[in-house]
């Protein structure tokens, strides 16, 4: 499997491939500009190139880019949902550099408008960022429902999905604790949870894991992530999603609150199932 945390983009791309590999990672995410803030950094086209030859020296598996949380595609008002979109149509061109891999974006707050209003924005904003020529996949991360999120069930992703023009070029990031607290069994039922993914989207859309345990009960809409284990999901249904035969190949993202050594603990631990 693929397994990797969130990297520090701050330390350049060759640095977050190096970190990784110490940390006995083969895949990693990082913030494509600061997470919290619309400011990006320069990018290095030999720094990135390094890159490419590290993970095709180790077989590292696609990355998993988060667009900002600050984007918000569907917000109320127009100057944020312009500025969002030009963040996006900026990050498809500086996602280049890194050609073949993953940009994962939380489909945004439809901030009182409703979700009829929010999945047209949300479908317009890939439309008018993502190009033919790209070589970059955008997926849309599930979502546990907090507030106004947009993308709490498989059904409101489906309907960003279905108005996407370049529908070859988009697909879905699946957050064990986003849809454990939206309210899907992560613990109990894993197969009719992937089984209702697969009649509402189809698996073939399931590209990548955000991979966390959660604080929360199931359907608490709160998103609140946990180190593996230590959670309501807890270690042995993490175990079994890790390994089900029909995730094989994925890259699993760690979001969970820890410091390097944690990490590594958490991913050699993975590994080892």
């Amino acid at each position: 499997m693929y397994i990797g945390n969130h990297l520090s983009s701050s330390k350049g791309f060759l640095n977050m491939g190096k970190e990784a590999l110490k940390l006995g990672a083969n895949t990693f995410a990082f913030f494509t500009r600061n997470p919290r803030g619309g400011a990006a950094k320069e990018i290095d086209a030999a720094d990135a190139g390094a890159l490419i030859e590290l993970m095709e020296e180790h077989n590292f598996g696609k990355l998993v880019a988060h667009a900002p949380y600050t984007m918000n595609v569907c917000a109320a008002k127009e100057n944020i949902r312009k500025f969002s979109v030009e963040m996006m149509q900026d990050d498809m061109e500086r996602m280049e550099y890194l050609p073949g891999n993953y940009y994962n974006f939380h489909p945004g707050s439809h901030v009182g408008q409703g979700v009829e209003a929010a999945i047209p924005m949300i479908a317009e904003a890939i439309n008018k960022s993502l190009k033919p020529e790209h070589h970059t996949t955008i997926l849309l991360e599930t979502m546990a429902g907090k507030g106004s999120e947009v993308g709490r069930s498989f059904e409101e992703l489906k309907a960003i999905l279905d108005l996407v023009t370049l529908k070859d070029k988009v697909g879905i990031c699946f957050d064990t604790c986003h849809t454990w607290d939206a309210g899907y069994d992560n613990v109990n039922d894993f197969d009719g949870v992937l089984e209702e993914f697969d009649k509402v989207i189809g698996l073939d859309k399931l590209m990548a894991v955000h991979f966390n345990d959660s604080m929360n009960v199931c359907a608490s809409h709160k998103d609140r992530h946990q180190k593996i284990g230590e959670g309501e999901i807890g270690l042995e249904a993490l175990r079994k999603i890790a390994t089900h035969p029909l995730l094989a190949g994925k890259p699993f993202i760690l979001e969970t609150p820890n410091d390097d050594a944690g990490y590594a603990r958490e991913i050699a631990m993975i590994k080892s199932w």
